[in-house]
């Protein structure tokens, strides 16, 4: 029996006419707006797409050829997976394996469920600090937590970006010179 389930590198990244990122589509719907003309294959992934009568490369990255005009949300939205993925899967206090979440500021005190007041947390630093602040405790946040920005974030969210969407995303280290 075939192993027909999603891989890791199971998505293709749409691009606007004018090669600016849209989402992340399955490979299926990929293969579909290749064939039906409403897009043309800009990079090619692993494997080969089978049919009766035709062959066609796995779509990695796929271009529309009409432009659409997509009206985009200024915030990227908050929740728990998107902390962990800002934070690095660390936690902010301690620098271990995050388990939970916590709010900078506690809730109980006015605290507000925002991406400038929560942090991914390990368990024992989240209920050593329970009701206080890290500067009652004399803690310290190793970074301070701010809303995620960037292409990527928008279009991605918290999924793990593929290597073959480094040029489209702006995903490339700078280099030194």
């Amino acid at each position: 029996m075939p192993d027909i389930r999603p891989t890791v590198g199971s998505g293709a990244l749409v691009l606007n006419a004018t090669y600016e990122p849209l989402c992340v589509v399955s490979v299926r719907r990929a293969a579909i707006l290749v064939l039906s003309a409403k897009a043309v294959c800009v990079a090619d992934g692993d494997g080969i797409l089978h049919s009766a009568r035709n062959s066609l490369p796995v779509p990695s990255v796929v271009r529309l050829t009409r432009f659409v005009r997509v009206p985009y949300r200024t915030h990227v939205g908050l929740s728990r997976r998107a902390i962990f993925a800002r934070d690095g899967w660390r936690c902010a206090y301690c620098r271990g394996p995050a388990e939970t979440i916590d709010h900078v500021f506690p809730r109980s005190r006015g605290g507000r469920h925002a991406w400038e007041n929560v942090v991914a947390a390990c368990a024992r630093c989240n209920h050593t600090k329970g009701d206080k602040t890290p500067a009652e405790l004399g803690w310290r946040l190793h970074a301070l937590p701010a809303a995620p920005k960037g292409t990527a974030w928008r279009v991605l969210g918290h999924r793990a970006p593929d290597p073959r969407w480094a040029d489209w995303l702006d995903l490339r280290e700078p280099e030194a010179a």
